[in-house]
């Protein structure tokens, strides 16, 4: 089976899924997947790209707001870029926008029902970037009331809408974690116990990595529920491993054309390691900037279907191999399932 076959082959199987139906108040339990548009069950989610974005705000925690830009100028210019990644094959989307740097969930929910492809989410702080993007309220607050201000999303949409998260996004900076980092994880922590929602985390070196997985244990939370974003930042492979062995997901979420030789190196030690079922894959593109005259420069979500998977080919992936990178791991990492330590 050729690439071409595998992705149509995908897409027959996941348009044949049946939903998981949930009226407009009820808060779905485990087993399905929250999309913009509403709960499916997780065999629907198809071919995926774990991590992406849409629309970043990068004017601070303390500036940013809805005002900066016109939603329907966004929505036009962004709408032509995800109907490409549909036609490549992309079925799922997960927008990895936090709030306080430029989610919109309404924006997201009308990108899905325009395009068909079902679209995720989230809630939770993003505390990267040396903190420029948590609001003041995280200082003062303590992690339980961070954590019912995330259970609220997921019990009665965000800001006004009907849209759920479909999972928790947080950020921590590169070294040791910081006091505020730290309560950011045990938050995210805190809501996964109360929602089941995956815990997705930018990270980058292995340090803040290791010290995030120790929080979790404290808090009750197993590695599976926490997900290593831009760990192709970590150049020691025996640490990816090491997460990946007691059950994190790594996420290689950087694919770009001018890097296959690094992510194919990567992929190749997982695989030697057995590990090819931990692992994500995205690019990490896009996004219209507001302040920027028409967004500014936008970065297409096409290399990995492009450049990388071809590549994975042409290195002796098998079909079997690159349906669990692109379709089967994605599905059992966002989940909705509570996972004790």
């Amino acid at each position: 089976m050729n690439r071409r076959t595998f992705l149509k082959s995908s897409a027959a199987l996941t348009a044949a899924a049946l939903a998981v139906r949930c009226g407009p108040t009820e808060v779905p339990t485990g087993g399905s997947i929250m999309t913009a548009t509403g709960p499916v069950s997780p065999a629907e989610m198809g071919f995926t790209l774990t991590h992406e974005h849409v629309l970043v705000d990068f004017i601070g925690a303390d500036q940013v707001t809805s005002d900066r830009y016109d939603p329907d100028e966004a929505f036009g210019i962004i709408l032509p870029y995800l109907r490409r990644a549909r036609e490549l094959g992309c079925e799922t989307f997960v927008e990895c926008t936090p709030a306080y740097i430029g989610r919109d969930a309404a924006l997201v929910k009308r990108l899905a029902e325009a395009t068909g492809i079902r679209m995720l989410t989230n809630t939770g702080y993003y505390g990267a970037a040396d903190d420029k993007f948590v609001p003041a309220h995280a200082y003062r607050e303590t992690a339980d009331r961070l954590a019912d201000r995330w259970e609220a999303e997921w019990r009665d949409g965000i800001e006004g809408t009907d849209v759920r998260p479909g999972f928790i996004k947080i950020g921590v900076d590169q070294g040791s974690l910081s006091p505020i980092d730290e309560k950011l994880v045990r938050a995210a922590a805190r809501t996964h116990l109360r929602t089941g929602l995956t815990v997705m985390s930018h990270t980058g070196p292995a340090t803040p990595a290791r010290e995030q997985l120790a929080v979790l244990r404290e808090e009750g939370v197993h590695p599976s529920a926490w997900i290593w974003t831009h760990a192709q930042a970590e150049r020691d492979n025996s640490r990816h491993r090491e997460a990946a062995a007691a059950g994190a997901w790594i996420a290689f979420d950087g694919v770009h054309r001018n890097a296959v030789d690094r992510d194919l190196t990567h992929l190749r030690a997982m695989k030697a390691d057995g590990l090819l079922d931990r692992v994500l894959l995205s690019h990490d593109a896009g996004w219209y900037s507001p302040g920027e005259p028409k967004g500014g420069e936008f970065r297409p979500f096409v290399d990995l279907f492009e450049t990388f998977l071809p590549a994975l080919e042409a290195d002796g992936f098998t079909d079997d191999e690159i349906r669990l990178l692109t379709v089967e791991n994605p599905r059992r990492a966002f989940e909705i399932e509570v996972r004790p330590a």
